[in-house]
């Protein structure tokens, strides 16, 4: 356990490290690769800012050629509960009518933005349309569940890896909880 003072708040312990990442991210790649083919003409779409980091690396490991882009969309603003109220902030440019989209989201844990998003998507009618999310917390039902996740989260608040707290943290390697 570490107290390290990292930004306004002491980080409480690592949760999953780098070395578990990485792998965990190499095995969602190929899991998604296996899903697709070359002509699925894939679109990644990244739900920023969160999921910026897991994004370039999972599209590292997808051994297809395939497009990305990215939405923003948001309920924390600075504190460490939702506020239930989700922003579209940005929507993708790439056109999303008849695609394979596979979304990808940092953390799955109020579901608000999730819930709010998945309907606008779909309205744009993609071939189909799965999420990917790295860290799941398991606290909600979402109306369409995610295919792929890398890691069943504990109930704390979780930083790192592109993860933050008021925009500190997401530097970090690792994810841990503050």
């Amino acid at each position: 356990m570490t107290t390290e003072q990292l930004g306004p708040q002491p980080l409480r312990r690592i949760v999953f490290s780098e070395e578990d990442i990485r792998g965990r991210v190499a095995e969602l790649g190929r899991e998604i690769g296996a899903c697709y083919t070359p002509k699925d003409n894939l679109l990644v779409l990244g739900l920023l800012k969160g999921s910026f980091i897991f994004v370039a690396d999972l599209v590292r490991q997808i051994p297809h050629p395939i497009h990305v882009d990215f939405i923003v969309a948001g309920s924390y603003g600075k504190g460490q509960v939702s506020s239930g109220e989700v922003q579209l902030m940005y929507n993708p440019r790439a056109s999303i009518e008849g695609r394979n989209v596979v979304l990808v989201e940092d953390i799955v844990d109020s579901g608000n933005t999730l819930k709010r998003l998945m309907p606008v998507l779909m309205e744009r009618n993609p071939a189909s349309l799965e999420l990917c999310t790295l860290l799941h917390k398991r606290l909600i039902r979402l109306p369409r569940e995610a295919k792929w996740v890398g890691f069943d989260a504990p109930l704390e608040f979780l930083v790192g890896y592109g993860l933050d707290f008021a925009e500190d943290f997401r530097h970090l390697p690792y994810i841990g909880s503050i």
